[in-house]
């Protein structure tokens, strides 16, 4: 598979890995619904799901692949050949299509997972993409845990790999385990000891455990990792996935300092597409959530609202239209200052001179001590007081 090394690929496992998380699951209309929201917000490959842990997981990937026509559906298998038939028949009517087959390749899956050895499952490894290859041209091999797996083997189990027709490598930092130097440095050593590593794509498929999935695909990036696998609102199994807006945003405000990489992201959608996964996987995100949460341009210190009512970028980095947010809320609390409460004065067409501020500010403080947050029937009480 031919990649641009200057495009960094979008995975969206919304759908499958996303959907994990009890309580979320979704019927295959809300997946489509969805899987059209993420095509048009301009994702590369959509993960719709795992074909053999259900009949209704096999139906979602059929409907998405008659659905979609940009991105490239993506089917999860385990390395055994009925997963592998089950996800090509779901698969069928796929404009692009892609089988994602793997097995665990640190000691301790193979030990206390699989009961195996290294060579049975570096054997099984290898059989699973050439059996994957004679269904699609495009296939994915992920190494699960490989974030704890020796180096020299997991080397040894991705050489043999593409090898064996794999066009894409995963490299799961499955646990959420890795510092991002450590998982950068697995990255490294692949790109260094894979004699064959230039004839597939890197991706990064991180957990946030320890809260590093961002900062662990980010170092992947700096590496050479050319396919990020995340999700809407960072939403997965247990403390979730790499979020997708976090990632897509950190490459666009330090574009030139990581190696000017493109994505065919359109951010404008993130904040209506946050909002409708949140909604129907019942997933509220956290008002402080980077990027998405209803606080991320949110701005109620006195110090702050001055600083960002004289110069923008004193307090932004981002621009909340970039991100399909209105506007930067100035946020009226007993810690707002003068500055803050003038502007909303304003905006409601209220003139008011320094003396009259003087005493509305001191009352509007009273009245912020006690309701916590100022809303517009109350600036309208407060001068006509």
């Amino acid at each position: 598979m031919l990649h641009d090394p200057n495009h960094l690929y979008i995975f969206d496992t919304t759908l499958r890995d996303g959907e994990q998380v009890p309580g979320c699951q979704l019927s295959t209309k809300e997946k489509i619904d969805i899987a059209l929201d993420l095509e048009k917000l301009g994702v590369d490959i959509i993960e719709a799901g795992f074909p053999v842990s259900s009949p209704g997981d096999f139906q979602s990937v059929v409907e998405l692949s008659r659905a979609l026509k940009e991105p490239i559906i993506c089917a999860l298998t385990r390395a055994n050949k009925k997963d592998i038939d089950v996800a090509a028949e779901s698969l069928k009517e796929a404009k692009r299509s892609r089988i994602h087959t793997g097995i665990g390749s640190s000691d301790m899956h193979i030990k206390h997972k699989f009961n195996s050895t290294r060579e049975e499952i570096l054997e099984r490894a290898i059989e699973a993409v050439k059996y994957a290859k004679k269904y699609v041209e495009d296939v994915e091999f992920y190494a699960e845990d490989a974030g704890r797996a020796d180096k020299a083997y997991l080397a040894q189990m991705i050489e043999g790999v593409i090898k064996a027709g794999a066009t894409v490598v995963n490299i799961p930092d499955t646990n959420g385990y890795c510092l991002p130097d450590q998982y950068g440095e697995i990255i490294q050593y692949l790109k260094e000891n894979v004699s064959n590593i230039d004839q597939a794509i890197i991706s990064a498929h991180c957990h946030n455990d320890l809260g590093l999935a961002t900062a662990n695909s980010i170092s992947g990036i700096q590496r050479g990792v050319r396919q990020i696998e995340c999700t809407i609102n960072g939403i997965g199994e247990r403390a979730g996935n790499t979020s997708l807006e976090e990632v897509v945003m950190i490459m666009k405000v330090h574009n030139e300092f990581l190696g000017n990489i493109e994505t065919t992201i359109d951010t404008k959608f993130f904040t209506q597409i946050s909002q409708k996964v949140s909604r129907l996987m019942n997933m509220p995100v956290q008002p402080n959530k980077a990027i998405v949460g209803k606080n991320a341009f949110a701005h109620s210190s006195g110090i702050h609202q001055d600083g960002f009512l004289k110069h923008r970028e004193n307090y932004e980095i981002i621009r909340p239209e970039d991100v399909g947010v209105e506007e930067a809320g100035i946020i009226l609390t007993a810690r707002s200052g003068r500055a803050a409460l003038n502007h909303h004065l304003l905006r409601l067409g209220y003139q008011i001179d320094k003396e009259k501020l003087k005493s509305i500010y001191s009352a509007f403080l009273t009245l912020a001590d006690e309701k916590k947050e100022i809303k517009d029937e109350d600036l309208h009480q407060l001068v006509k007081n």
